[in-house]
């Protein structure tokens, strides 16, 4: 289990780690994130909790953490070099923060899928959760928010796409304080260059699933073909069976190989 003192030592020195709150049991840290970031938490804010009774994925979607499986986290950022419509970047930043920390601390290789979740050997090992608050066309603040897999993952029939943890893909036990810093670490170092054309292309070069059938359910109905692009907003260009392009938002929509 994570303790203070241990969480201080180890993530000493990154900016995006100060201050940090840590919970051994809590609902969600991006809940908990927002309504510090509400009251004027500073960026680099960092909440992390061994434990989530109400952890949420994307468009409400339950994140099972049981005690001291899991890396559990929210960071506080408040960029002032980031439109709001490219909000997405975050997504990307985070994405491949979490497959090179992997990458770092295990022998395993990552890919992501789009647009918010990361895999191992086609699994899904971790999610992001960004949600924002604006001021007009300006990014106030955001929260992001990552949950992986550490040694435990939930059953088939908890999940609606297969799911995979660190140490079962490993076959090893996965240092959890390492893998954080690495993560963090990751995050600090394309901050600065968000917009910038290289991050888009090393997180483009990692998705998977790109041209092969996939099924995409949406609020609108269900919808087939092939994951044609991701442009460099995160919008996604869907080309349909029928011969169609279809442009998809990250928003409420599910995706998942057919």
């Amino acid at each position: 289990m994570f303790h203070a003192s241990e969480l201080l030592h180890g993530l000493s020195g990154l900016r995006l780690a100060r201050p940090i709150h840590l919970y051994q049991r809590i609902g969600s840290t991006n809940a908990e994130a927002w309504q510090l970031a509400e009251a004027g938490a500073p960026e680099g804010l960092l909440v992390v909790a061994e434990e989530q009774t109400a952890g949420r994925g994307r468009a409400g979607r339950q994140w099972i953490t049981p005690p001291g499986t899991a890396l559990a986290f929210s960071l506080v950022l408040r960029p002032s070099h980031l439109p709001a419509q490219h909000a997405a970047r975050f997504i990307m930043l985070a994405g491949l923060a979490a497959c090179e920390a992997i990458e770092q601390t295990t022998a395993l290789g990552a890919t992501l899928k789009w647009p918010n979740d990361v895999l191992i050997s086609r699994k899904k090992v971790a999610g992001i959760l960004l949600e924002t608050a604006l001021q007009g066309d300006r990014l106030s603040y955001a929260v992001l928010g990552l949950g992986m897999n550490v040694s435990f993952a939930p059953s088939p029939l908890e999940v609606d796409f297969p799911a995979t943890s660190l140490q079962a893909e490993a076959g090893a036990e996965v240092d959890r304080l390492r893998l954080l810093r690495a993560i963090i670490a990751g995050l600090e170092a394309r901050y600065a260059s968000v917009m910038e054309e290289e991050l888009y292309r090393d997180w483009r070069t990692r998705l998977t699933l790109m041209n092969e059938p996939i099924l995409v359910r949406t609020a609108s109905g269900e919808h087939r073909g092939r994951a044609e692009n991701v442009i460099p907003d995160g919008t996604l260009i869907l080309r349909l069976d029928s011969g169609e392009s279809l442009r998809l938002f990250a928003g409420d929509v599910h995706l998942r190989p057919v």
